[in-house]
């Protein structure tokens, strides 16, 4: 039996690569140093326009955040796959840390980003497996619920 590839694994999952995110301001969207590849943070958009905006505990509940955290980790994981090529490239995910807006009071932070750490997890397996920040914040860019960052081993 072969081995899928991780974007096989995608598509068997239900999910495909969007195109990568274009910077929205004055930064790259990856840096790569030595084997590790730095992904500048990302958030939901699909089309260019937002999955949900607005804050967590009040216009976007927490199955909407998990979904938003999902669909930022997509646009990062095609960030990675334009940064190095392919995605078979991807030693391990060593890094999450997720961003969420949050209304006063919300505290179920790392709720919302278990849906880009649970999507990684099920395409690179134990590779996928990281350490990770849930951050409650004010305000994302563009009224973004949700925005991820990433550190990832390459081979």
């Amino acid at each position: 039996m072969t081995k899928l590839s991780y974007e096989d694994k995608l598509k068997e999952l239900g999910y495909s690569l969007p195109e990568p995110p274009k910077p929205i301001a004055s930064y790259v969207p990856s840096v790569r140093v030595g084997k590790l590849l730095f992904v500048s943070g990302v958030i939901p958009l699909v089309n260019d326009r937002l999955l949900y905006a607005g804050k967590l505990g009040r216009e976007v509940t927490v199955e909407q955040g998990y979904e938003a955290a999902r669909v930022a980790a997509l646009n990062a994981l095609s960030i990675i796959k334009s940064s190095l090529g392919s995605l078979e490239k991807v030693r391990r995910i060593v890094k999450l840390v997720g961003y969420v807006a949050s209304a006063e009071g919300f505290s179920e932070q790392p709720k919302v980003v278990n849906g880009a750490s649970d999507l990684l997890i099920q395409v690179f397996g134990e590779r996928g497996k990281h350490s990770r920040v849930a951050v409650g914040v004010i305000e994302l860019p563009r009224g973004a619920p949700v925005e991820i960052e990433m550190i990832v081993q390459t081979k």
